[in-house]
């Protein structure tokens, strides 16, 4: 089954970031880095953005 792939708004629908908080996590190495699909499209793995959110502990995961 091919890996399913979530673009910009809908990343943001699960994490508590605005864009310009997210791009600056993925650049510090804190956040699952985008695939580009295209010269101005990216988007980001399902399996790794969820294997980040069930990595952060749960007091932070309630906060979000």
């Amino acid at each position: 089954m091919a890996e399913r792939l979530l673009r910009l708004p809908a990343v943001l629908s699960l994490v508590p970031w605005c864009r310009s908080t997210l791009y600056a996590k993925v650049k510090a190495g804190e956040f699952p880095p985008p695939v580009t699909l295209g010269a101005r499209s990216v988007a980001w793995r399902e399996s790794e953005v969820s294997a980040w959110i069930d990595g952060r502990p749960e007091a932070l995961r309630r906060a979000a």
